[in-house]
Parts: C-alpha cells; structure tokens; sequence
C-alpha cells in the first residue's frame, strides 16, 4: 500500500474499495488505533465464522463490540483490546461456541501479530 500525505491532516491511499483516509484527527479520517482495533475485531471476527461453518453450526447473526485500554504515559499505546461477540442463532451449545473463539484467536493473523504487547480478551453472549 502506498499512502500519500495530504494536504491538511493525515495521509490517504486508494485501494480497490475506494479511499481510506487516516489521520490522528477524526475530522480528517480514522485514527491509526481504531483501524489496528477493527484489524483485530474483524480478523477474529471472520476466523470465527470460518471456523463455525466447518463445524457446520449455523449462526444467523454476529455483532462484534470491542473497548480498548490505552496507556497514556507510553505513547497512548494499545493495552488492552477488549472483543464481544453476540452471536444469534438456533440450538447453539455455549461450550462449542467458547471452543470455537478459542480456537480463532490462535488462528487470527492479527491477533497473533500483536501477541505479547497487546492483551485481548473475547467474550460472547448468545441472543
């Protein structure tokens, strides 16, 4: 990826899904720790899905929430990335399901990318 800087704040690149713009700033694009967060969220997010499909259960829905801790006094850097699955579906076995999270954790790009610096703590709730 090539980012270009732009003229007032922050830096943008094309890609083939349109323009991301990305600044310190908000009101001029998303902030670096908000995509490394939703890097992370929907990394896991989707290795879980992965996941569940081949164990053919059948979800109808998932919604991801995520908080994040940062230390101020280091930079503002990421500690803590705090990822919630509700997952809806029909006849789902909580047991297979945290089984599942687990498994995608250990095998999420992104996740394994920022082991050991940053914690990440999944839960779910089934709706």
């Amino acid at each position: 990826m090539e980012f270009m800087m732009k003229k007032d704040v922050g830096f943008t690149t094309t890609t083939e899904y349109g323009e991301l713009h990305v600044a310190g700033d908000e009101a001029y694009g998303f902030r670096p720790f908000q995509l490394m967060v939703a890097s992370i969220a929907v990394c896991s997010g989707g290795v879980l899905r992965k996941i569940l499909e081949k164990k053919r259960i059948q979800i109808e829905d998932m919604t991801i929430d995520t908080k994040v801790d940062r230390i101020e006094e280091e930079a503002n850097r990421i500690e803590k990335i705090y990822i919630h699955y509700r997952i809806k579906g029909e006849n789902l076995n909580e047991n297979k399901i945290k089984q599942s999270i687990e498994l995608a954790s250990k095998n999420c790009p992104m996740a394994q990318s920022v082991k050991g610096s940053i914690e990440i703590e999944e839960t779910f709730e089934l709706v």
